[in-house]
């Protein structure tokens, strides 16, 4: 009996490591028709010559400068997200908790607006593609991610007071989303017409103003985030059962969590703070991955990050081709694709 049981869990560790490796196989192949569609046709040969190293200097520049940045933006933000979403639900126990429910999209739009109100951030630019253009996007991150922290450090302070249970942090969250909600409303009441529109702008989720600086600058955060997520996966498999039962395995359930929830937090503050918000990748591909592959920590974080970098980049690609030349910014179709998934995958599990 023993012995099947381990053969069954062998046999099913390995069909997680197949599929985990499918995804990683089909989001090669994803990239390369990425790299090939646009309104500048880039041929099959063409990216052939651009991997060997024997391209024109037209169709390198545009997959250099143009096209390979935001392919690469999609798989970090999309694994970001997605990480980030998977350790908060397994942390607070909570099936709709992710960095977004404690507020860091709320307070990152609240940033960006302070800094194109009262830095001089937006203004009006005309040319045949947008009429409104962010004049200092590092300007804008920066104050993204410095509300952002401030939104972080009040649920990291309330945590201490209460212990850091899920509850705290999950109602400390949604406090926080309401009054940072309530103070873009206020900054866009006083905005002018061009402000206005520079806010909106920003807010919308575009992995156009990707480049390779502030793509360098999120994988210094995101690879040692990646790192400490998979060295603790353990622990979080423990907080499943309860904080009594980790705390019997020798696992501090309140550090365990705060600290987690704070690392979760940071990257996505810096993925929001330079892209701007993108919603649903985040709270759904987590409820999809446990499906597929089940709940075990060390199996559902790399899978996580693989298919929200896979599905954001989808989603990015369908924004940029489906009414080319006009470019959709990616975080409306993630939204719309997003909230009839997460309904279907609240159908089926109710089904069941």
């Amino acid at each position: 009996m023993k012995q099947q049981f381990v053969k069954d869990y062998k046999k099913y560790n390995r069909k997680r490591i197949l599929i985990i490796l499918g995804l990683v196989l089909i989001t090669f192949f994803v990239v390369q028709i990425a790299m090939l569609l646009g309104s500048f046709e880039v041929t099959w040969e063409n990216l052939k010559e651009f991997w060997t190293g024997d391209e024109d200097s037209v169709t390198s520049q545009v997959i250099t400068r143009i096209r390979l940045p935001r392919i690469i933006a999609a798989i970090i933000t999309g694994t970001a997200l997605a990480v980030s979403g998977a350790v908060s639900q397994s942390l607070l126990r909570n099936p709709l908790a992710s960095p977004f429910t404690l507020g860091i999209s709320s307070s990152a739009a609240f940033g960006a607006a302070f800094a194109i109100m009262f830095l001089g951030a937006g203004s009006t630019f005309s040319s045949a593609a947008d009429a409104v253009i962010i004049d200092n996007q590092y300007i804008v991150a920066a104050s993204a991610f410095i509300w952002s922290l401030a939104s972080i450090a009040v649920i990291v302070l309330l945590s201490r007071i209460r212990q850091a249970n899920p509850e705290v942090i999950i109602l400390s969250g949604v406090i926080l989303s309401s009054l940072f909600s309530a103070g873009i409303s206020a900054l866009q009441f006083f905005a002018n017409d061009v402000q206005l529109a520079s806010i909106m702008f920003w807010s919308f989720g575009d992995l156009g103003r990707a480049s390779w600086d502030d793509i360098v600058l999120i994988l210094i955060f995101l690879i040692p985030a990646l790192l400490y997520f998979l060295k603790n996966s353990w622990s979080y498999n423990s907080l499943k059962t309860g904080d009594d039962y980790a705390k019997s395995l020798g696992v501090n359930p309140e550090r365990i969590r705060l600290v987690g929830m704070v690392v979760a937090s940071l990257i996505t503050a810096f993925t929001v703070a330079f892209y701007g918000i993108i919603g649903f990748i985040g709270l759904v591909v987590p409820h999809i991955m446990r499906r597929i592959i089940g709940n075990h920590e060390a199996y559902l974080i790399p899978a996580s990050a693989i298919f929200g970098s896979l599905l954001l980049l989808l989603a990015d690609t369908f924004a940029r081709t489906i009414i080319s030349p006009v470019i959709l910014p990616v975080g409306i179709i993630t939204s719309f694709i997003g909230a009839p998934l997460f309904i279907f995958l609240l159908i089926k599990g109710y089904g069941k």
